[in-house]
């Protein structure tokens, strides 16, 4: 099977709860975008608790749970002592020097079996558009990498028990390591599967393949080698990318970030190391109007990848 239609498909063929996940997902991202570009409210379906859990444990609904978020800084403010200046530097650069610099990384995590588990920590810190406290969890998860297991994912500080994937249910981005070997490490295959036929011009089809390419970066997972700096490489050739100059991390660390225009995903890059250190999202919660289900409490929230580690069971940290 060619790698290019084995990657359209890992993203379409699922006949089970997670093609409905991610169509939801992608229907609030496109919700939020015509929110934003047109003033108006935008009006979304609620989904099923059963959708939005699977989904946020399968890495396809950022835009339904949040992901990670860059705060941007006052141009007011000065830059960090030692800090390089950024004026010269393009988007399409960035990204070509964050793929430079990941070739150059060296994987520490082993090579998981199907039958493991990845365990993951992550720092989350929520911030409201609309002011109020700044909250903050620490999250633990134990993610079965196959899916033929139940796992354990803590979200917000609340566990969820997830069941084993069912018999047509896929995850995408995969974390089998066998099946991320099968996506073609090619900046241009890559990119060709992520458009879908459709021309890399055309803003849908650019808002489709930056968030989907987004999520291949999103983790745990363990992640073949020269993969993610293809994948870099590949978004690096979409029209259009931007470079957020100013930009913070989870732990307040200067940042830069490239996002698309009307996608809520962007990449945050190390500004002196171009180390890939996460993605942002803008989050949104719902809240029911007349009967109809519309979109409230906007939020920006930073997600921290503190610890991932390969092991046998839940509970096992390393």
């Amino acid at each position: 099977m060619d790698e290019v239609t084995l990657l359209r498909e890992w993203d379409t063929a699922g006949q089970g709860p997670s093609g409905p996940a991610r169509d939801a997902a992608r229907a609030r991202l496109a919700a939020a975008v015509a929110e934003e570009s047109r003033g108006d409210r935008a009006r979304v379906r609620a989904p099923g608790r059963r959708l939005v859990l699977r989904t946020a444990f399968a890495g396809a609904a950022a835009a339904v749970v949040g992901t990670t978020v860059f705060v941007a800084r006052d141009p007011g403010h000065g830059r960090a002592p030692g800090a390089p200046r950024l004026e010269s530097v393009s988007a399409t650069q960035v990204l070509l020097r964050a793929a430079h610099r990941s070739r150059g990384t060296r994987r520490e995590l082993p090579v998981p079996r199907d039958d493991q588990y990845l365990y993951s920590r992550t720092y989350i810190r929520r911030t409201s558009l609309t002011g109020g406290r700044v909250r903050t969890w620490d999250d633990e998860s134990w993610m079965s990498v196959d899916g033929s297991k139940p796992s354990l994912r803590q979200e917000h500080g609340d566990i969820h028990h997830d069941p084993p994937l069912g018999e047509h249910e896929v995850r995408w981005p995969p974390t089998v390591y066998a099946q991320l070997e099968k996506i073609p490490a090619d900046p241009d295959r890559i990119l060709a599967g992520l458009l879908r036929g459709m021309p890399a011009t055309d803003p849908t089809a650019g808002v489709m393949a930056f968030t989907q390419g987004c999520m291949l970066m999103m983790g745990p997972r363990v992640t073949p080698p020269g993969l993610q700096a293809a994948a870099f490489e590949a978004l690096a050739k979409l029209p259009r990318i931007r470079l957020d100059r100013h930009a913070l991390d989870g732990d307040g660390r200067e940042a830069v970030g490239v996002s698309y225009p009307g996608s809520t995903f962007t990449f945050l890059f190390d500004r002196r190391t171009y180390d890939y250190l996460g993605l942002r999202v803008k989050g949104h919660g719902l809240k029911r109007v007349n009967g109809e289900w519309e979109t409230a409490h906007w939020y920006y929230e930073t997600r921290t990848l503190r610890e991932v580690r390969v092991v046998d069971r839940i509970g096992q940290r390393g």
